[in-house]
């Protein structure tokens, strides 16, 4: 009876390695830091000004940004990608930002190390929408 729990138990220890190895083989999470000179916001965070560490993983389930920031007081983000998009490897590392009313937004980072372009929303300015709509029923009643 010991000899068949054994023979059990090696099999179940092997099953489970070999389902282990592939999912650790095929992370491809990158990590890297970036620094921010002033406020600016990413998905539904605000990032204040200071030093900033990241990492993705595209092979996870869910597609989330992770951030801590590292200098001043401590902070950590996780901002869900609502998209991406095939990168160049040649493209360099970059975070491209939007300027609103409401303040500055990052739409894009650049990751070549995956191949892959993360993209965030960047809510359209009330303030905006309401000047256009001013200006329209100003227009209509002339």
């Amino acid at each position: 009876m010991k000899t068949i729990r054994n023979y059990v138990y090696a099999a179940i220890l092997a099953a489970t390695a070999f389902n282990l190895a592939p999912a650790a083989a095929s992370a491809e999470e990158v990590r890297g830091k970036f620094t921010l000179t002033h406020e600016v916001h990413l998905g539904n965070a605000k990032l204040a000004a200071g030093d900033y560490e990241f990492s993705y993983n595209p092979d996870s389930g869910s597609r989330m940004l992770s951030l801590t920031k590292l200098s001043g007081t401590p902070a950590g983000y996780m901002v869900l990608v609502p998209d991406t998009e095939d990168g160049k490897s040649t493209d360099a590392s970059r975070m491209v930002l939007e300027t609103t009313a409401d303040g500055s937004y990052v739409s894009a980072m650049q990751l070549p190390e995956l191949g892959v372009t993360l993209h965030f929303t960047v809510p359209r300015s009330t303030e905006r929408q309401i000047a256009k709509a001013s200006i329209t029923a100003t227009a209509a009643g002339q």
